[in-house]
């Protein structure tokens, strides 16, 4: 007792304290880095970064490879580690590398972003903020410098950059056409401004014994002033900047918007620091909004939204309400077989303490409560029953033989204390391959393993000690009335099932010959009909996808094409039972590199939208398929394509949008391309696809200004000159001359960038008109060069240096592996590749390959170890073949109740087909080594089988049935997110049906057969063993 006191005490204890997160510590070994510089093309940033920094960064050990995407003004790279390298030295190598790349990039280039990918990096919700005065880019700079502080005081959580503004700029924007009367050029007005608001020490002055400061106004004061910067020097009568440009406390050029229900807003992605508990830094955000909310202006209101920490909460919710179903449904086993109601109450005692005990254990080696370990816990609640119910029903078998309480009570245990440690180790060593795997199988089985072995072995101390003393305390006996004791229901059944097992004894080996042939053929086929992904499905009430308009649509025409979107949603769900929409249209800000890794978007012609439902009860394939046939109909200028909402898609996909995505990799793009659209047709032809898309922008128009560089030398100008006014014109300096502003409430270094405003260039004339020449109105850019348009590449996608095209697409209700043959087909009937083409499958499949493969050798080392063990305990290998002739019909069982419900063979339901394989073991064991003990004693090994079976067919039916009972919540798959275990509780179920008939019937057969004419003599060579062949009668 003082034992379990001590477990429930710390348990509790550890279970308030241990980390609460979604999925457990994948440990990815891959780091982002993200380079971004406003104006550059997607081939200019291909040319001049990517290319660079990849050959810098080959130098890094352990690189696996390195994935890049290329857009307007952006390099993403995705840096892939070998499993096991160090990832804080790959990282210092990295930022040391990246800082070596900066001599080879254009000049002004700002330093890359580096961060690494995990669990920690995506986020698990937003934080809002609406106003119905503020524009978003004061929005922004409110959630960046009012709200941000306060997130980051909040222990274990971390924020990207605010989404939906742009960064608070001082604007100074030159009219094309005063320039030309004054004779200026834009280079003259950005001169004028780097020398005149300038940032320099100012430094201190000793006079007598004071020590002054001596502060200058090298940078003005008001924002106001820089329009009063002369452009001139040396003359009275000046030009000011005032006279050729406004100047305006504005932004920077707007590339990208947030809506939040269909209005401008701005929002805050909230992650964890991958130490942190998602409930834990959830739950202190919600505590800080009030706090954070009084720092806010008046008209600003802050919410959080899509919020996935909810997904955790209703795992522990469920988890809880199958637990007290499962003990309960347990509890109902128990008095029906034993009819013993305090029996019955220690069994549902002991799960509870086994539980909470595994919490405990959990912590102590540094894991968390994730719906990995809760799956494991939840599938332990069954397996935690064989334990207790077994103890009880042998204590009762001797109750029934007339003995004294204790001496019942001491004998039972006694009895089964070794069969049951065997079996304990033999359901443990199902679990042992997890410590072998790696990779992602080997992060999600490791706290699933963990959290059923903890609870395993508590349950069975908790069997051997507490459940003996409960027993003494609360059963009652009295020796006498056992003499009168009247057969009950079961104990009929048990006389007809042994006279029906008799009589199948006498065809045994027709019998077992013909089950085994049927049963593998049934295995093999089912095996391959049978749909398998890594994670099961599930149907939620969010979705997210993706809206394309035209390539080269402005953002502005987008916006209106995303609301016109949102409202033909509103028609077809329901006006009222959309809970919030989010979405982010065009691309992110120059200044917040680190925003594309969350969210990326290839340019102004695409958004990403995010919604959440207050009601579904459907099937959610069914819901995008209406939604796509919807849009096709009244949208047909757009293209939409559903991306992973759920966090556990996220994280497993590693950047991937969709399930299935190939990658034709070569040196010539148009040759990728063309094999592109080949792989595309061929896609198009599956009727289950979805979405089939090459996303890789390719024809993003453009204007081709080609510089005639001998005229522009007649002309007094050279390349430099022009590139310099066309900065000004088409992007800002903000990158190419560094200018800073400080001011505002909070003394904040702004950045000061002249440019010119977006809607006066609106022609190719008015673009050919823009002057290039300082004290002369000509030349104009269309005097020096011509200006044609062309198509571009709007995104450039490689593979080290190679570049790279993907063909893409999503499934609607089929499983990932029917996806990946037929893939793999599609890509066999383009027949031979040309030289220095290469087709990689990407996506989920490498995934499933190696969760799949990495669990079929985890379920044969469990086998293998099994045996061995068998083999050393009962001394002999056949008895061990025997045993294990019950596992062929576990994994049938499990995989035709999986076929018959739907469900697929994923992690969570192979988890549950390994448990099932680990109880039947224990079940055989149960049986065996009683039949052992018996046909040693007699000689004959058909009588042993037959009677081992009548023995021990109560406790292997009740721990079938209160098992199943205690499963039955999890496969119904009761609650939100029930869906993603009740494949789970379904292969257990499956798999325990047909482990009882195996055991109970096949087996007996085979014992009869394989043992009829073994030895009773024991293999030992120990002479004193007197079962021993070599026992010496001289020794005394």
């Amino acid at each position: 007792m003082v034992l379990v006191l001590g477990l429930l005490f710390f348990g509790i204890k550890a279970a308030k304290e241990v980390k609460v997160d979604i999925l457990p510590e994948m440990n990815l070994p891959v780091v982002y880095v993200a380079h971004s510089f406003n104006g550059y093309t997607p081939q200019q940033m291909e040319g001049y970064f990517t290319k660079m920094y990849v050959n810098m960064l080959l130098f890094t050990n352990g690189i696996k490879s390195i994935e890049s995407k290329n857009t307007q003004g952006l390099t993403l790279m995705k840096v892939n580690f070998y499993e096991g390298t160090n990832m804080g030295e790959a990282i210092a190598q990295i930022n040391a590398l990246s800082t070596r790349s900066q001599v080879f990039l254009p000049p002004g280039a700002p330093p890359p972003f580096i961060i690494r990918f995990d669990s920690s990096s995506q986020p698990v919700g937003q934080l809002v903020f609406r106003s119905n005065t503020k524009t978003n880019n004061e929005l922004q700079d409110i959630a960046n410098f009012n709200a941000r502080p306060f997130l980051i005081a909040i222990p274990g959580l971390t924020t990207a950059p605010p989404f939906g503004g742009s960064p608070r700029t001082i604007e100074v924007n030159v009219d094309p056409i005063k320039l030309r009367a004054h004779q200026l050029s834009p280079e003259q007005i950005v001169e004028a401004i780097s020398r005149n608001n300038i940032t320099s020490p100012s430094g201190n002055v000793y006079i007598g014994e004071t020590n002054y400061l001596t502060p200058t106004n090298n940078t003005v004061k008001k924002v106001e002033e820089l329009g009063d910067i002369p452009l001139f020097k040396g003359s009275a009568d000046n030009v000011y900047v005032k006279d050729v440009a406004t100047v305006k406390d504005g932004a920077d050029i707007a590339t990208g918007y947030a809506l939040i229900d269909g209005k401008r807003s701005v929002y805050i992605n909230i992650a964890k620091a991958s130490n942190a508990s998602t409930l834990e830094v959830v739950n202190k955000l919600k505590e800080s909004l009030p706090k954070i909310q009084r720092n806010m202006p008046d008209d600003v209101e802050i919410s959080y939204e899509f919020d996935q920490s909810v997904y955790i909460s209703n795992a522990l919710k469920s988890l809880a309400v199958e637990g007290i179903l499962g003990a309960l449904l347990t509890g109902l086993m128990v008095m029906l077989f034993l009819n013993d109601r305090r029996a019955a109450l220690i069994v549902i005692m002991t799960i509870p303490i086994s539980i909470i005990s595994g919490v405990l254990f959990l912590k102590l080696f540094g894991q968390s409560i994730n719906i990995m370990s809760l799956s494991g816990l939840a599938l332990a609640i069954g397996i935690l029953v064989d334990e207790s119910t077994v103890t009880i029903e042998n204590i009762h078998q001797h109750f029934a033989m007339g003995k004294s309480r204790a001496q019942a009570i001491w004998d039972a245990c006694k009895e089964i204390a070794f069969p049951k440690l065997l079996i304990m180790l033999c359901i443990l060593a199902v679990f042992a391959p997890a410590f072998m795997m790696s990779g992602i199988p080997g992060s999600l089985f490791m706290p699933l393993a963990m959290a059923i072995g903890f609870s395993m072995i508590v349950s069975f101390i908790l069997s051997q000690t507490f459940v003996p003393v409960m027993a003494n305390w609360l059963m009652k006996h009295d020796p006498k009335t056992c003499e009168n004791h009247k057969p009950n229901w079961f104990t009929r059944f048990r006389d007809r099932f042994t006279v029906f097992l008799s009589s199948l004894m006498k065809r045994r080996k027709i019998i077992v010959s013909i089950s085994l042939a049927a049963i593998l053929c049934l295995g093999i086929g089912l095996y391959q009909i049978t749909g398998k992904d890594v994670l099961p499905a599930v149907n939620s009430r969010q979705f997210q996808v993706r809206i394309k308009a035209a390539e080269g649509t402005r953002i502005e025409v987008t916006e209106i094409k995303v609301k016109k979107f949102l409202e033909h949603l509103k028609n077809k769900v329901g006006k009222d039972n959309i809970a919030i929409s989010s979405v982010f249209i065009g691309q992110h800000p120059s200044t917040f590199a680190v925003s594309p890794i969350y969210l990326y978007n290839a340019g102004p012609h695409e958004a990403l939208m995010q919604v959440a439902l207050k009601e579904f009860n459907g099937n959610s394939d069914d819901l995008k398929d209406e939604l796509r046939k919807y849009y096709k109909e009244k949208m047909p200028d757009i293209q939409i394509s559903f991306e992973p909402i759920e966090l556990t898609e996220k994280i497993l996909s590693q950047g991937t949008n969709t399930p299935v995505e190939i990658r034709i990799s070569g040196m010539m793009k148009k040759m990728n391309r063309m094999y592109a659209e080949k792989l595309l047709a061929k896609l198009k032809e599956i009727e289950y696809m979805r979405d089939q898309q090459i996303p890789q922008s390719m024809n993003y128009p453009a204007l081709q200004i080609n510089i005639d560089r001998v005229k522009a030398a007649q002309l007094g100008l050279d390349a430099q000159d022009i590139a310099k006014s066309l900065v000004t014109a088409t992007a800002s300096t903000r990158y190419t001359n560094k200018n800073f502003w400080v001011g505002g409430m909070m003394g904040i270094a702004y950045d000061v960038q002249v440019q010119t405003p977006q809607n006066i260039l609106n022609s190719k004339d008015e673009l050919a008109n823009i002057p290039l020449s300082k004290n002369s109105d000509r030349p104009v850019l269309g005097d020096v060069a011509t200006i044609s348009s062309a198509k571009e590449l709007g995104e450039s996608y490689n593979l080290g240096t190679m570049g790279y095209t993907t063909v893409t697409a999503n499934l609607h209700k089929t499983d990932l592996e029917q996806a990946s043959k037929d893939v793999k087909k599609a890509i066999e009937s383009l027949g031979e590749l040309p030289k220095g083409v290469n087709i990689e499958v990407s996506g989920m499949a490498p995934v499933l390959d190696e969760t799949m493969s990495s669990l079929s050798s985890g379920l044969l080392i469990a086998a293998a170890v099994i045996f061995l063990m068998l083999a050393a305990t009962f001394q002999s290998f056949r008895v061990s073949l025997v045993i294990l002739t019950t596992v062929p019909f576990v994994i049938v069982g499990s995989l035709t109740l999986l076929k018959l419900t739907g469900s697929t063979l994923n992690l969570q339901s192979y988890m549950g087909l390994i448990m099932s394989v680990g109880v039947s073991i224990a079940n055989a064991v149960l049986l065996i080594s009683n039949a052992e003990t018996i046909r040693k004693s007699t000689g004959d090994a058909v009588s042993a089988a037959i009677e081992a079976a009548k023995l021990r067919i109560r406790p292997i039916i009740m721990t079938t049935l209160a098992m199943a009972a205690g499963m039955l919540p999890m496969a119904i798959g009761f609650g939100e997110g029930g869906d993603q275990v009740s494949p789970l509780g379904r292969a257990v179920i499956g798999g325990l049906i047909f482990s009882t008939f195996s055991v109970l019937v096949i087996l007996p057969l085979v014992f009869g057969w394989m043992q009829k004419n073994a030895s009773i003599i024991s293999p030992s060579l120990d002479p004193e063993d007197e079962e021993s062949i070599h026992y010496s009668h001289s020794n005394p």
